[in-house]
């Protein structure tokens, strides 16, 4: 696709930042096989510095395949979807009425992410979604809520129903849809996720071969609690997320462009 990119070298450092570090967690997600053709967004909140209080954030330019995302093509866009950077790359409108509905309602939704992988498709399509059974599962305890299908998510009148399914959860199944997670950080955001996809992982893997054993909700609320994987106080998926990068840039760093 042939578009004008971003001029990152004359941006401020902050939004320099952010858009890297979406480029990257894009190139993790093809590390992990998270992707789905051309579909699907992760989209980041520009931090105040950068907006001055407005909240634009940046999303993947539609038609790219996450492992051509990069810093300078990522588009940004405003709450009511328009371009702010100059971009003539499309935006998916799909993307933007999940991930703009979040952004607008929710003041801790900085990060977005949303994934069509098989087993969290295969989870949010069977009845029940999400089983309290494994070491995974169990430490999302109270985190995750549902949201029933609608059809494909274009159409604006959804966006209330989409909230009030999620409340305060931030974790998501999509019912016959996917998964989906936010935070105040990326990082935390793709920890959670990460806990959601290994959970439906292992609970394919588990119903394959029989009933699984269930964990008590007083132990699990206990492995919750003990985590502590997602508090930003003891790092919310920051080291985890930093040596995924890791591993990306071993092999393509191009991201950073």
């Amino acid at each position: 696709m042939s578009s004008p990119n971003a001029n990152l070298s004359a941006m401020h450092p902050d939004e320099r930042a952010a858009r890297i570090q979406l480029a990257a967690c894009y190139r993790v997600f093809v590390l992990l096989g998270w992707t789905e053709m051309i579909y699907n967004h992760i989209t980041l909140r520009l931090p105040d510095s950068v907006t001055g209080g407005r909240r634009e954030f940046l999303i993947n330019p539609f038609g790219l395949h996450y492992s051509e995302v990069t810093a300078s093509n990522l588009v940004k866009i405003d709450l009511q979807g328009n371009v702010l950077d100059g971009s003539t790359h499309r935006v998916n409108p799909a993307g933007f009425t999940i991930h703009g509905t979040i952004h607008t309602a929710v003041p801790d939704a900085h990060c977005v992410m949303h994934t069509h992988t098989t087993a969290g498709v295969a989870v949010a399509s069977l009845q029940g979604g999400l089983q309290q059974t494994n070491f995974y599962s169990a430490q999302l305890h109270d985190m995750v809520a549902y949201h029933t299908f609608e059809g494909i998510t274009i159409h604006a009148e959804e966006a209330p129903r989409l909230l009030a399914s999620m409340g305060n959860k931030p974790g998501l199944i999509l019912r016959n849809h996917g998964l989906l997670s936010y935070g105040r950080t990326l990082p935390q955001a793709f920890a959670i996720l990460w806990t959601m996809q290994r959970a439906c992982e292992i609970q394919l893997a588990t119903l394959s071969m029989g009933a699984p054993i269930p964990v008590s909700e007083e132990i699990a609320a206990k492995c919750t609690r003990d985590s502590l994987q997602f508090d930003p106080d003891f790092g919310a998926g920051q080291d985890v997320f930093d040596a995924l990068v890791r591993q990306v840039d071993r092999v393509d760093s191009s991201y950073k462009a």
